[in-house]
């Protein structure tokens, strides 16, 4: 037996309604709808053409190796595709937020960097790839803006020790963080119902993360369908974009 999407919807809010430590687990796709380019979309950043970085795979632009051969190379990307200044969260970062502060959601995972979760109000949430939020030098460690790469004027952000400025984020060939990895390992093992949004579960090792969820209720949101094992009774996938979707539920 098929059903519609409201059905679906329906379906979603009776669960968040009998949640007591509802996880959100999301990915690129939660911020497309305020204007972030995904990664590998048809229109994502591995996939648009820029010819000052023609010869250069994506991989390598926001490695480790990149950023410690090139450095100019590495901002001048960083620059140009990594700016979130200025984007505003949208309705699903929005609702999120209000199911936390509602006492419905335990806390959000997510694999995105650009803070709009905290910007909408959401307090309890594990960066699992870091965050553009916040730059550190690589020799001392002293904290810097989030504006600080992009406002310095120089082609290589530098410390007053010498040291170059990076952001905190976790890079190709870096390993991930290991403080938002156990808060979120923790919160999604003892979570009564864990919701995937927007994320194709391909980057690995953050989509094994789900794998520990042992909760009542799992709930899918995402524009494709995934290949992942539910039970027809007690879970649900909706195939349309987050935002809308969670934008209809009622937080009681």
């Amino acid at each position: 037996m098929s059903f519609t999407v409201d059905e679906k919807i329906a379906k979603l809010q009776e669960y968040i309604d009998s949640a007591r430590s509802a996880v959100f687990f999301g990915g690129a796709g939660v911020s497309t709808e305020s204007g972030v380019p995904d990664f590998r979309s048809k229109d994502g950043l591995y996939n648009v053409r820029d010819v000052r970085f023609d010869g250069y795979r994506p991989e390598y632009l926001l490695s480790h190796t990149c950023l410690a051969r090139e450095p100019e190379v590495f901002f001048e990307f960083y620059r140009q595709k990594m700016d979130a200044r200025g984007v505003e969260p949208n309705a699903a970062h929005l609702k999120l937020a209000e199911l936390e502060h509602a006492g419905k959601l335990a806390a959000v995972v997510t694999q995105n960097i650009d803070g709009l979760h905290q910007k909408a109000g959401s307090v309890n949430v594990f960066e699992i790839h870091g965050t553009t939020e916040r730059n550190y030098c690589q020799r001392c460690g002293k904290p810097f803006p989030a504006d600080f790469i992009y406002e310095c004027g120089e082609p290589v952000p530098r410390c007053d020790c010498g040291g170059i400025v990076r952001c905190d984020v976790t890079l190709y060939e870096e390993p991930l963080p290991d403080e938002a990895v156990r808060g979120a390992v923790s919160a999604i093992a003892n979570a009564d119902m864990l919701i995937i949004g927007g994320t194709s579960l391909t980057v690995y090792p953050a989509a094994s993360y789900v794998r520990y969820f042992r909760g009542d209720h799992l709930a899918i949101i995402n524009r494709e369908h995934l290949s992942y094992p539910l039970d027809p009774v007690n879970d649900v996938e909706i195939n349309a974009p987050i935002g809308k979707v969670l934008d209809k539920l009622k937080v009681n």
